[in-house]
């Protein structure tokens, strides 16, 4: 499969140098991986956890790997020891198994909670009402049961429609609800001060977790990355345009 080398420099001279273009490179052979990987390309997502098992064994290290699609609790010890974020996180039990996987790796995994924008029923993710419950309680200074499951922003997608208005406004509204939470998380940590660390929890570096602002907000494929990024968004998710049709949609 012949990547698109001059779409890919148009993506990359429309970001900024604060916007990641993630490569979504699921059912595309390595050698089309190595391509944009030696025009300087390191982030790269993949679906399926054996595909990127099998990927990540032959590919430089220095790729990041980003794992973009439904992950099963189970799947995670798998990819622990090496995946760099973890985009669709929706739900509680799933993030308590990434902080399980990523203590075992002696790590931390970055994440990303996925929230439901789109009409389809078909995606996942957390509602407006059950995000802004959970992000100020994982977050909290108190909380010390995600210290290795780094939650750094949100991910979203909008609905697949030809209706620009209608994607335009379902990316407003996951920016809405970014930009409130870190409202929130910055207005709770200029009021708390956080706590020292017991002796028992001394390497930890709770510094870097409690109460945090998100930084990542990502939203936007192939189909609707422009809008995405007029909208706010910081990493966007592209395949079919650098690589054409995939080879199968299993």
């Amino acid at each position: 499969m012949k990547v698109n080398k001059e779409i890919y420099q148009e993506i990359l001279s429309s970001l900024t140098e604060h916007q990641v273009l993630v490569a979504v490179s699921k059912i595309q052979p390595v050698e089309s991986i190595r391509t944009l990987y030696d025009m300087g390309q390191r982030d790269f997502g993949e679906n399926y956890v054996q595909e990127l098992l099998a990927k990540e064994a032959v590919l430089p290290k220095d790729i990041r790997w980003h794992f973009i699609g439904h992950l099963q609790s189970n799947k995670v010890k798998y990819i622990a020891p090496f995946v760099h974020l973890i985009h669709g996180v929706d739900s509680e039990k799933l993030l308590e198994e990434i902080n399980k996987q990523a203590l075992k790796n002696n790590r931390r995994i970055h994440c990303l909670l996925q929230v439901h924008i789109a009409e389809e029923e078909t995606k996942f993710g957390f509602d407006e009402a059950e995000i802004k419950e959970i992000i100020p309680r994982i977050l909290g200074t108190n909380s010390t049961n995600f210290l290795n499951a780094d939650v750094c922003g949100l991910m979203g997608m909008a609905s697949f429609s030809d209706d620009e208005n209608k994607v335009r406004s379902e990316f407003k509204k996951l920016r809405s609800i970014y930009e409130a939470l870190n409202i929130l998380l910055q207005s709770a940590q200029d009021v708390i001060e956080p706590p020292l660390p017991p002796p028992s929890t001394a390497s930890v570096q709770l510094s870097t977790f409690n109460l945090k602002p998100l930084n990542l907000l990502s939203m936007g494929m192939s189909g609707d990355y422009k809008i995405a990024l007029e909208e706010g968004s910081n990493m966007i998710r592209i395949g079919s345009l650098l690589f054409g049709a995939r080879l199968s949609n299993n």
